[in-house]
């Protein structure tokens, strides 16, 4: 999609939200003050961690791969082996990236590009440039669903909490549910279980000593795990008043290398040459080989 076209997106976004307040206030006699929730407006980026290597990992204070010592179970240690050998032979092995494929929740969280936070009265939405993906938090107090139909993203449910009781909220608190996959960590693949029975806590918060940093307390409880993982992003908010924003995904000349055509093509399950005889390992086929 051309950069006009993220405009005109984000432009009739805004006006969906606006006129849903407006009917929303208007029809139930609600009125949404924005004073009273956090100042998250702005365009917001990932903080790095000095001295890591690698594509942003899942606990950023760790470079990616083994070395975040990811608490799964044997079954699914074995499954992360598999794939980093097969990226290291030039295979995709389970990250599904290559693919154009959301990266689905939580490892949106990562945030590869950029991010935006529109809250009104009975949501909040958070807006990825990366392949355009959104998050809906319901904060109307609502119950979960008898069925929730599955999605990359999950249904979250959130709520505001005034920590202090100033009359002016603090946090939001999110859990999401109700998943679909293949989904992984972060570009080396670090699984989640198969079953898709996930369960995805945060805490976002504002910075106590700086209004421009955000951070994502994230506890992912998940059969893959021999116990819940916790970890804390940090975010950055840009200091234009008015920010570019960019759309941002799997770019063309990523595919000009060799290794990267012939994972592309393992993953669609064909050669990419007639002369290749040994493809690297589909990512779906490491599920059933290890464990």
């Amino acid at each position: 999609m051309a950069q006009g076209g993220t405009i005109v997106r984000r432009h009739m976004f805004g006006a969906l939200v606006v006129a849903l307040a407006f009917g929303t206030a208007t029809s139930e006699a609600r009125i949404f003050d924005e004073s009273k929730y956090p100042d998250w407006r702005g365009q917001w980026m990932r903080l790095p961690v000095a001295g890591l290597r690698g594509n942003p990992s899942w606990d950023p204070n760790k470079s990616d791969g083994l070395a975040q010592q990811a608490p799964l179970t044997p079954e699914y240690q074995a499954k992360l082996e598999a794939s980093l050998a097969d990226q290291a032979a030039g295979g995709a092995g389970l990250d599904r990236d290559l693919i154009c494929m959301t990266p689905g929740m939580p490892r949106m969280m990562n945030l590869y590009s950029t991010m935006e936070i529109v809250v009104t009265l009975d949501q909040a939405y958070i807006l990825m440039s990366t392949f355009n993906d959104t998050r809906r938090v319901f904060t109307d107090g609502r119950d979960w669903p008898a069925e929730i139909v599955p999605s990359y993203a999950g249904y979250s449910i959130g709520r505001w909490i005034d920590e202090d009781g100033d009359g002016r909220y603090d946090a939001l608190e999110i859990e999401t549910r109700g998943f679909r996959g293949l989904r992984t960590l972060d570009s080396t693949s670090i699984p989640l279980h198969e079953d898709n029975q996930t369960v995805i806590k945060e805490r976002i918060y504002s910075d106590k000593a700086n209004p421009n940093i955000m951070h994502d307390e994230i506890t992912i409880i998940d059969n893959a795990f021999t116990r819940p993982w916790t970890v804390t992003k940090d975010y950055r908010r840009v200091a234009q008043a008015r920010p570019v924003w960019r759309e941002s995904g799997v770019h063309r000349e990523q595919f000009a290398r060799p290794h990267r055509q012939r994972a592309l093509h393992d993953q669609l399950g064909r050669p990419a040459d007639a002369r290749q005889e040994k493809p690297g390992t589909a990512g779906l086929a490491i599920f059933h080989q290890a464990g």
